[in-house]
């Protein structure tokens, strides 16, 4: 597995924790994946181990942090703790704690070092994850707050419905924030800014808006083909978009659901054979027949002409299917001046 930095990670824990008594070292191992298993335990499972409890576990935890913060190995160090502080800066100064391990090292264990190193190393601050932010490592507080605030801003600028590409969220997000270093105003760290967020994100086409949005959570086949028709942006066969469901989002896509789920959602409207356009897009609903009650509803009466020319905007069909519903007696007739109105 590879690993960025020019320290080893498992001999810099290991010189730091051999400040402590053979106890501590037990608990700061057990509680840090620092030993065979790369799997922290928790403190009622190390509590059981020694059968004392949970709060002593953290007593005994909270001091072997200040026994190694004060000891002559941790002085010793210092370049370990210097190069992960350059890091974070190179980072934009603010990054998720799972993109900073992930950056460092792809090996689970060495990434429990490396955690136990940012929680001992004094210049690095954690806040932990909450209903907005995820799990996040920062050096400095008022850079911290900034992104915190235009994160919370551009939020707050985003309706449910939004998608926008990563160019126009990077510049939305950019222009929320405010006096801070032009060095981190680019779009890598702006990326890495926003993967902060859990109420922003990114779904499987790469278009951002709010995660609670179906458009980014995806849920299921409506949603799937929601995302291909409007990236599509022109009517489609829902045979093509089950084909293109497949391949795009890796799943098996069967064509009478796909068409099924089409046909009861409001997103959708048929406009000709199989042929399904996005409501949003301003398609009328409803078979021929309704769409020339609705033409006739708002112009008023409309010769045979117009009438064919209004539908054949909003329905991919041909103009006989339009004469035939034009001509039903239940619904239309002729005026004294020969043009089309609805039956009262």
């Amino acid at each position: 597995m590879s690993t960025i930095v020019n320290f080893k990670p498992k001999q810099a824990t290991k010189t730091l924790i051999e400040a402590l008594s053979p106890r501590s070292r037990d608990v700061m191992t057990k509680r840090y994946g620092l030993g065979k298993s790369a799997e922290p335990m928790t403190l009622d499972a190390i509590g059981k181990t020694y059968g004392i409890t949970r709060e002593r576990v953290r007593q005994i935890e909270n001091h072997a942090l200040a026994v190694i913060r004060k000891s002559k190995q941790y002085t010793e160090e210092k370049p370990v703790f210097d190069e992960i502080e350059k890091i974070i800066h190179s980072l934009g100064g603010i990054v998720t704690e799972q993109d900073l391990l992930d950056y460092i090292s792809t090996d689970a264990s060495v990434q429990s070092h490396i955690n136990f190193l940012l929680v001992a190393g004094h210049p690095f601050n954690k806040i932990k994850e909450d209903e907005d932010f995820k799990h996040r490592w920062f050096i400095d507080s008022n850079l911290s707050e900034k992104v915190h605030e235009a994160l919370r801003k551009l939020y707050a600028t985003l309706k449910s419905e939004d998608l926008l590409s990563e160019p126009d969220i990077i510049k939305s997000f950019l222009s929320q924030l405010e006096d801070v270093s032009e060095k981190y105003r680019n779009d890598e760290i702006a990326r890495r800014w926003l993967s902060l967020s859990k109420k922003i994100g990114k779904n499987t086409l790469g278009e951002w808006g709010k995660t609670e949005s179906s458009n980014i959570s995806t849920k299921g086949m409506r949603d799937y083909a929601y995302l291909i028709i409007r990236r599509h942006g022109s009517p489609i066969h829902f045979r093509e978009v089950v084909k293109i469901i497949t391949e795009v989002f890796k799943i098996k896509a069967h064509v009478a659901t796909c068409h099924n789920e089409l046909i009861k959602d409001p997103r959708f409207v048929l406009v000709g054979r199989g042929l399904y356009a996005l409501s949003e897009w301003g398609y009328m609903s409803g078979v021929v027949k309704d769409v020339i009650r609705k033409i006739l509803e708002k112009n008023g009466p409309l010769t045979k002409a117009e009438v064919i020319q209004k539908v054949l905007k909003e329905r991919y069909v041909k103009e006989n299917t339009i004469v035939i519903n034009l001509q039903n007696p239940k619904y239309f007739k002729k005026n004294k001046d020969g043009k089309y109105e609805i039956v009262k």
